[in-house]
């Protein structure tokens, strides 16, 4: 049976595809693998992913440095996105969107450096769409929205919710046989039933998935630990690239 290449190995051999799973605030962790992927010079083609993978794949690939990205997130306090309102949700999510227009380096998918490609639920079909061209800071909103707890966000007429709500993976926008790095957050949500296949790490050929156990669950009331988060993800991710 042939062996696999270690990551890095396999991540220079071709280019690749960045996909991101939804975690609700995992996007610590996230940042703490793309920031391991900038250091070594490892840059996917492009990036796609749910909820959180959404949030950092859009930060990221519209060009927002690692690091910037690490200090924004780690600098973030709840009364920074606390916004409660009555309605279809919990909060309004107009603090949210606040913040990410002042920190997006670009306006649209269509300025950005690298192709972004998000996944959020659309409420009136029922389904995943996938959403990529148009105002960033509007899909990133949608993505992250998660039902109860944020107002669902209007894209092109449609009310859309938290992309992981059929994608937990975020790979919607990705194809067959595409060279894929994937971030798989392994779920500890009392919403997913155990056995769910979305909590599953997919079985295709073409992806390489990384999993980083021991990560501390963090949430609006639970900020604390979003450094340890982020530093356990990095230095997954660094063993990660040596593993075959």
């Amino acid at each position: 049976m042939p062996v696999n290449p270690p990551l890095r190995d396999w991540l220079v051999e071709a280019p690749f595809t960045l996909a991101m799973s939804s975690g609700f605030f995992g996007f610590f962790a996230h940042a703490g693998v793309v920031s391991v992927l900038e250091e070594e010079g490892l840059v996917p083609a492009r990036l796609c992913g749910s909820s959180a993978g959404g949030l950092v794949a859009g930060l990221w690939g519209a060009g927002m440095p690692a690091l910037t990205l690490r200090d924004e997130l780690l600098s973030l306090r709840r009364e920074n996105f606390w916004d409660p309102r009555p309605g279809p949700g919990l909060l309004r999510g107009a603090l949210f969107r606040e913040r990410l227009v002042k920190f997006l380096p670009v306006r649209t998918f269509e300025e950005a450096p690298r192709p972004i490609a998000v996944s959020v639920f659309d409420l009136f079909s029922r389904r995943t769409a996938v959403v990529r061209k148009g105002p960033l800071a509007e899909a990133l909103h949608a993505t992250c929205a998660v039902p109860f707890l944020f107002h669902p966000v209007w894209l092109s007429g449609r009310p859309c919710a938290d992309g992981g709500v059929l994608d937990r993976h975020g790979l919607a926008a990705t194809a067959p046989g595409e060279r894929i790095l994937y971030h798989h957050l392994t779920s500890l949500s009392p919403w997913r039933r155990a056995g769910s296949p979305a909590l599953r790490i997919p079985d295709r050929s073409s992806v390489r998935a990384v999993a980083i156990d021991g990560l501390p669950r963090l949430g609006p009331f639970r900020l604390g630990r979003a450094r340890e988060a982020f530093e356990k993800a990095a230095e997954g991710m660094r063993a990660a690239l040596r593993e075959s």
